[in-house]
């Protein structure tokens, strides 16, 4: 079998096989994308200690993040790695350790297999996403270039509407690791199509690593994330198992910010951030992700532990959210250029502050249509921030610094979902063990401690006693952490509103210049677009 050659594209018409690349990229973006959306039905399933592994809500917590973080963690890494040895080789490498690692938590034993399968996992996306825009640049002409990139963002948005849906019908008819061994036959398709039609590239100048960096960053974040969680699962926030993880989490944190504005090869370039424009655009992005965090993870519990819903009917509630991502993502562009990115953001986080607040009036009786409005709010919210920010981002750095402001906003979208589920989890958590306890007696004493845990948790005890009475304020308890979070969210959204009123770049004036659009990643820029 003969490998594609190593050269470079036509100038003017790009690679020969460039389209049947951009299936390719496309492809392996999805199965990325995909994982996350795909595990939020399986969440009850998970806690079931019967049909699943009998999961606390902490350890659903982690089962997201250990992914997350580390996935943040390493983009930048594995994009410089990626333009030192080979894109198509760390492509490649990518793809086999995220197939590996999702037939490993397709078969995990416990939850501790579980999350350390899934941080397996994110290793393998965090090799796989930085590979795929530059194999991309490095194929189409500037001509085509931006048009591919469009198409390759939509996968995003595909994966949105397409996970939960493919969830709920492998759980309808398979056990809960179907949802990650799915992933095995496409990664395999994947792999051979990489080896088989996408040329090899390199940087001839590539970046420099920094080891400590990504050393300091993942440590940081894992041990903030690890005290949030364990405060939630405790119950009390001044346990020196708590205290202590949070206090080195932010020490370390500080520790990284010293670093990265001091060496001249950063992970993440902190002194952007000297810009206040810049940093309303990363902010904004940041809290809109860090507001829905929360109504991701309990979206779907709310709709299957206490509407009833099934896996597949709780997935297609999720399509609202995909569906007005999806129809103000490809309107973004046109108001940004008439209306301005401040005016366009501040709506679309206005539209985040309503649905966050909409889901603090759900009721175990509320009509679902009013679930799957907020829904489309939501979603129309996240696109309406997203692309103004991307070209507000744009629009204050100079061109060489292009890619440093695409590692900046993609680092903040990832860290942010992941404390934004750490923290509403934890809140959630601790109101519902306050709200329940007192109806505990109910049930013999050695369940108590148990059913404490979670609302899942608490049904397990009811199914196995007949305590039917306990779940009523079960409910009520868990409604309670809901709507607390939600307004917690929509306060977010709504601080996030006035800075990027007070900050972000508005309209130009009609007699200036109009506003620089965002490029499409040169190839020397591609290397600083990773994390």
């Amino acid at each position: 079998m003969s490998l594609p050659p190593d050269r470079p594209p036509v100038p003017d018409d790009g690679h020969p096989r460039r389209w049947a690349v951009l299936g390719v990229m496309v492809v392996s973006l999805l199965i990325v994308a995909l994982d996350n959306t795909i595990l939020n039905v399986a969440l009850k399933t998970l806690a079931d200690p019967v049909a699943g592994l009998g999961a606390s809500q902490g350890q659903l917590e982690w089962a997201i993040n250990s992914y997350t973080l580390v996935f943040a963690g390493l983009l930048f890494t594995f994009g410089i790695i990626g333009d030192r040895i080979g894109r198509r080789r760390v492509l490649t490498g990518g793809l086999v350790v995220f197939g590996l690692a999702s037939l490993i938590s397709a078969y995990a034993q416990s939850p501790e297999q579980l999350i350390w399968a899934r941080a397996l996992m994110g290793l393998g996306g965090a090799a796989i996403m930085p590979q795929t825009l530059s194999i991309l640049s490095n194929v189409f002409s500037e001509r085509e270039r931006a048009k591919a990139i469009g198409i390759w963002a939509g996968a995003v948005g595909i994966a949105i509407a397409v996970g939960p849906i493919t969830g709920g019908l492998l759980l309808e008819h398979f056990w809960w690791g179907s949802v990650f061994l799915v992933n095995a036959p496409v990664v395999a398709a994947g792999v051979a199509a990489t080896v088989l039609l996408v040329p090899e590239s390199r940087d001839p100048s590539p970046g420099r690593l920094d080891p400590l960096g990504v050393l300091l960053s993942i440590t940081g974040l894992v041990a903030l994330t690890f005290g949030i969680i364990e405060g939630g699962e405790r119950g009390s926030w001044l346990d020196p198992v708590v205290l202590v993880p949070i206090a080195a989490g932010l020490a370390v944190l500080a520790w990284f910010v010293a670093h990265e504005a001091r060496t001249d090869h950063p992970a993440l370039d902190v002194r952007l951030f000297r810009d206040r424009r810049l940093s309303a655009a990363v902010g904004s992005i940041g809290l809109a992700f860090f507001a829905c965090g929360g109504t991701f993870f309990f979206g779907a519990l709310y709709l299957q532990s206490v509407r009833g819903l099934s896996p597949l009917e709780a997935g297609a509630m999720m399509l609202p959210i995909a569906a007005g991502q999806m129809l103000l993502s490809t309107r973004a562009a046109g108001l940004v250029r008439r209306f301005g990115p401040k005016a366009v953001a501040a709506t679309g986080l206005g539209l985040l502050t309503l649905s966050m607040g909409g889901y603090a009036l759900l009721e175990p009786t509320t009509p679902l249509w009013y679930f799957g409005l907020l829904g489309a709010l939501q979603g129309a919210g996240m696109a309406s921030v997203a692309t103004p920010a991307t070209q507000s981002m744009m629009s204050v750095l100079p061109r060489e610094k292009a890619g440093a402001g695409s590692a900046l906003g993609n680092t903040a979208r990832q860290v942010s979902m992941a404390m934004g589920i750490a923290i509403s989890g934890s809140l959630v958590a601790s109101l519902y063990r306050d709200g329940v306890r007192e109806h505990l007696g109910l049930l013999p004493e050695p369940l108590r401690a148990h059913a404490a845990e979670s609302l899942q948790a608490t049904a397990d005890a009811v199914a196995r006693t007949g305590a039917d009475a306990l779940l009523a304020p079960a409910y009520e308890a868990f409604l309670t952490g809901l709507h607390a979070t939600a307004l917690a969210s929509a306060a977010v959204a709504l601080l996030s509103v006035l800075a990027v009123l007070r900050w972000m770049p508005g309209k130009p004036a009609a007699e200036g210049p109009a506003p620089r659009e965002p490029e499409a990643p040169r190839e020397e820029e591609t290397a600083g677009a990773r994390m």
